[in-house]
């Protein structure tokens, strides 16, 4: 198989089946009227850790170039939170992709409670075990997307995937993105290191 840029269609769906998995980024936000809104992204990162943490996601555009709701409410607020996906909440956060009007509110529509944030009036995912808050950096436009970089202003991590002090990922059964309807289960592989 041979693909141009231009075929579009089947771009996507090759290089969404090779860049994985994808971790999911579960952004929460909250409109100008005070509306929480909860959806997934699939193209979502971390930029840095520090000097200041940065974490990305980006978000398409409609055809008449407005923005989703997501992109709308950090513009309008410049705040949002990443919810880490763990297999409990996995089909919570894959109804959240439904499409709502703007009035209504996805936590509502998936049965989650919105939960306050410390640093941010975006409401955050109270049953995910890990809340990554942020002040929006910068936006970049790519194409028919918008690259949003949101600064780390406070983190929320539940004890129970903490050990000594430090966040133990054999505790957290995160969920990564593949593509279509496939996702996949976590499970840490450790590599043995020389020490000679």
């Amino acid at each position: 198989m041979e693909i141009e840029p231009t075929e579009t269609d089947a771009l996507y769906r090759t290089l969404t089946s090779a860049i994985i998995p994808r971790p999911i980024g579960w952004i929460s936000t909250c409109s100008d009227e005070g509306v929480p809104n909860l959806a997934p992204y699939s193209f979502f990162n971390g930029v840095n850790s520090n000097n200041p943490p940065v974490l990305m996601f980006s978000g398409k555009q409609s055809t008449d170039g407005s923005h989703k709701d997501t992109v709308t409410n950090v513009l309008e607020t410049g705040e949002f939170v990443y919810n880490l996906v763990t297999e409990d909440l996995l089909e919570a956060m894959d109804k959240t992709s439904d499409e709502l009007p703007p009035d209504e509110d996805e936590f509502t529509h998936v049965g989650l409670e919105p939960t306050p944030s410390t640093t941010v009036d975006a409401p955050r995912v109270g049953e995910a075990k890990m809340n990554v808050e942020c002040r929006l950096y910068e936006t970049v436009p790519v194409g028919d997307h918008v690259v949003v970089f949101g600064q780390v202003t406070y983190v929320h991590v539940d004890d129970s995937v903490v050990t000594d002090g430090k966040v133990d990922v054999r505790k957290i059964d995160a969920v990564g993105r593949l593509t279509g309807t496939y996702y996949t289960k976590m499970s840490p592989v450790r590599v043995a290191k020389d020490q000679s």
